[in-house]
């Protein structure tokens, strides 16, 4: 990526598109931290983010520190930011050792955990990222074929929590297009950095990204909105599963019980796993995966017993949530 000359400022019809989007998510006067790995997406959302909101913005890079470029290209973003007067930090992941598998996924935790620290020990008010119309179809098309749920299916959210943390995650570009963000960078005289791993074939979303590429037919806005219409369901979905807890659950066997007679499945599955959230004492009890919640359901309607996330989950005509007894040894 060349930093210089000075990049030229992004055109004013699109910030002013942009800070209508940034707008309807974070208050006029917050501070934000920006995501920026290099790449033309982010660099967009930076160059965006800092006509619309000057002053106001802050921008790190995670050096995953698993190719040989990538020292380079957080000092790239460095250089850039530096140009464009904006704070900037590089934030190196540790490794010990360095992951063989699962990279991707252990990658992205590692860069959440960092930027949260980050914004956190900055003051800032909220975490940015660069997802998009494409990421959020793609996301949609990879859960679909992995026979997700509802709340699955939403995708990814305008608004959020960074993983294991309580500072706000905004997306402000998820319905912009990747080759519109492309163009903010050619048109600021922005060179991106380009990641090998977003071409090769063996990651689940670059095959997904390649198959949708080939489907001229399928319609990529489209397919973002029909996740931000399922959202719109599962907001529903959670709040008539509020108003469910509130006249059903209640305690009992030194945790909590409810009669799940005549309730829909998705209902009583929303409610067994707010039951866990709010009993459960090891791993992440408000974090299970579809996999474990569709076991655990075949279990509670057989009238049988499991332990979940350190809590005893009791099927029949009432079902009922308590601590489990402390693992022996």
């Amino acid at each position: 990526m060349r930093a210089r000359p000075t990049p030229t400022a992004p055109d004013p019809a699109l910030v002013a598109l942009f800070a209508r989007d940034l707008d309807a998510l974070a208050a006029p006067d917050a501070t934000l931290g920006i995501a920026v790995s290099g790449g033309p997406d982010s660099l967009a959302l930076l160059l965006l983010a800092v006509a619309a909101r000057p002053g106001q913005i802050e921008a790190a890079t995670v050096d995953h520190r698993l190719r040989a470029e990538s020292a380079a290209e957080a000092g790239d973003v460095a250089t850039l930011c530096e140009d464009l007067g904006v704070p900037h930090a590089t934030l190196a992941a540790q490794w010990d050792p360095a992951p063989e598998s699962a990279v991707q996924e252990r990658a992205r935790a590692e860069r959440y955990r960092l930027l949260a620290q980050w914004a956190e020990a900055r003051g800032l008010s909220a975490l940015a990222t660069a997802h998009h119309a494409d990421d959020q179809a793609e996301t949609l098309l990879m859960r679909l074929n992995r026979g997700s749920g509802v709340r699955g299916l939403a995708a990814m959210r305008p608004r959020a929590r960074v993983p294991s943390s309580e500072l706000p995650l905004l997306r402000p570009l998820l319905e912009w297009r990747r080759e519109r963000l492309v163009q903010v960078c050619a048109d600021a005289a922005v060179s991106p950095a380009h990641d090998p791993s977003n071409a090769d074939s063996h990651y689940e979303r670059v095959r997904v990204r390649q198959a949708l590429a080939a489907a001229d037919w399928l319609d990529v806005p489209a397919i973002a909105r029909s996740a931000a219409n399922l959202a719109d369901t599962d907001d529903a979905l959670e709040w008539a599963t509020g108003r469910v807890w509130d006249d059903l659950v209640k305690p009992g066997g030194g945790g909590l019980v409810f009669d799940p007679t005549g309730l829909p499945d998705e209902i009583q599955r929303r409610l067994a796993a707010r039951a866990i959230a709010a009993t459960g004492r090891e791993g992440e009890p408000d974090n299970l995966r579809g996999r474990e919640i569709d076991q655990l359901m075949v279990t509670l309607a057989s009238g049988g017993v499991a332990t979940l996330r350190g809590v005893r989950c009791s099927g029949g005509a009432a079902w009922q949530f308590s601590p489990a007894p402390p693992r022996r040894g």
